[in-house]
């Protein structure tokens, strides 16, 4: 009965040792993957602050479009482009917006090139009050327009929790391709623009301001790794802490047994 109870606590030490291995292994590599990811987040903070403030280049063309997708975000998400054409004003789309102004819209005005393509310019921000056009302050380009700005991702499907509504006309993302189909447009960019602020508008009175309000663009990666790293070391490290302790626990139990014993010899 000894031999049998001393086997399954062999064999208990031996699942608990495996299992204190594998769950050591699996907190240490999920550390160490997060360093490699903050690694990764600071390159790419560093490659979008120097493509922001870069001297602006052209939009990518048709030929490139294919290329510009989520999977190559961290290639051409805030891109400093420019462009040139004729703003479409009477197909705009008001999209849902939280700006460091308030709660309001975003407008989006396609801006038709000389050859045929479209592309998505977010124009800038507009409080509820502001989004019909005869109620803006800024004067609306007309005729050919060069514009310069950031070049931003489609947002597909929606926001959080909220599914654009193209036939109630309620959208609560910048979706480029379903924007597209609603307001009939053809040849459009698989991404969108948004508008630098220009001089006049950048020294706009806060009492009088222009809407609608361009170069609110807000460029934020959330970086937690170094956070995540220590959570994940630490966990690996109490198991370390905890091994020793059952090891230490069993090694004053197996002396408690054998101390009766050799006190037995002593007697005999």
């Amino acid at each position: 009965m000894a031999a049998a109870v001393r086997q399954r606590s062999t064999a208990a030490r031996v699942a608990l040792a495996v299992g204190a291995a594998l769950a050591f292994a699996g907190f240490f590599a999920l550390g160490t993957w997060q360093v490699e990811r903050r690694a990764w987040k600071l390159d790419l903070i560093a490659r979008v602050e120097q493509r922001v403030h870069a001297p602006a280049a052209a939009a990518p063309g048709r030929t490139e479009w294919p290329t510009v997708n989520a999977a190559n975000a961290a290639n051409d998400e805030y891109r400093h482009v420019r462009l040139a054409g004729t703003f479409l004003h009477d197909k705009e789309t008001l999209v849902q917006a939280s700006t460091k102004l308030g709660a309001g819209f975003w407008v989006l005005t396609p801006l038709r090139s000389a050859d045929g393509t479209v592309v998505l310019v977010n124009r800038g921000f507009v409080p509820p009050e502001a989004r019909e056009r005869p109620a803006r302050t800024a004067p609306e380009p007309q005729g050919e327009t060069t514009v310069a700005g950031l070049l931003r991702l489609t947002e597909p499907k929606g926001g959080f929790l909220r599914k654009n509504d193209a036939a109630a006309d309620r959208w609560f993302s910048r979706d480029v391709q379903a924007i597209a189909a609603a307001r009939g447009l053809n040849n459009v960019a698989p991404y969108f623009v948004d508008a630098e602020a220009a001089p006049a508008q950048a020294t706009a009175s806060i009492d009088t301001p222009a809407w609608p309000a361009a170069g609110l663009t807000v460029i934020a990666f959330p970086n937690s790794h170094l956070v995540y790293a220590l959570t994940w070391y630490g966990l690996a490290l109490m198991v370390l802490v905890a091994a020793w302790f059952v090891r230490r626990s069993d090694e004053n139990a197996a002396h408690a047994e054998a101390r009766p014993a050799q006190d037995a010899r002593r007697d005999d």
